[in-house]
């Protein structure tokens, strides 16, 4: 079994979807008005409004802008580079500026305008490396 991709459901994905083609620099592909992904090599950022919500039952299936246990993570090659690229950009959606986590990752932490957590971070420390480098992307 793979974990292929991640939904976000927004009210306002006219705002989303710029958002994070902004951050991660992949252009997203817009199949309907209500529905675009952003593809990278390890899996898929799907972004639907609440209106594609009918398809799965209704707009009580899941609430927009409501995420509190989620982290949406991206590996990236180096955390201080993404962040000096975006701190004019993410200035008033960060959380943490970049810092070495316990586990050996540097970290970036913000928010996207629906208030969804991001992470962006690079593996550091012997461990992290090796870790990451001995899985599949």
């Amino acid at each position: 079994m793979n974990l292929v991709s991640i939904r976000i459901i927004t009210a306002y994905i006219e705002n989303l979807v710029p958002f994070y083609e902004q951050i991660t620099g992949v252009q997203a592909i817009q199949y309907t008005p209500d529905f675009a992904e952003l593809k990278t090599s390890a899996g898929t950022l799907a972004i639907g409004s609440t209106r594609t919500l009918q398809f799965f039952g209704g707009e009580t299936v899941a609430q927009p802008a409501e995420n509190r246990s989620a982290i949406i993570e991206f590996r990236v090659d180096d955390v201080e580079k993404e962040f000096e690229r975006l701190k004019d950009f993410l200035s008033s959606y960060t959380v943490q500026e970049p810092t070495v986590m316990p586990w050996g990752n540097q970290s970036l932490l913000f928010r996207d305008p629906d208030g969804n957590l991001v992470n962006f971070f690079t593996p550091v420390t012997k461990e992290a490396m090796e870790k990451f480098n001995s899985k599949k992307d």
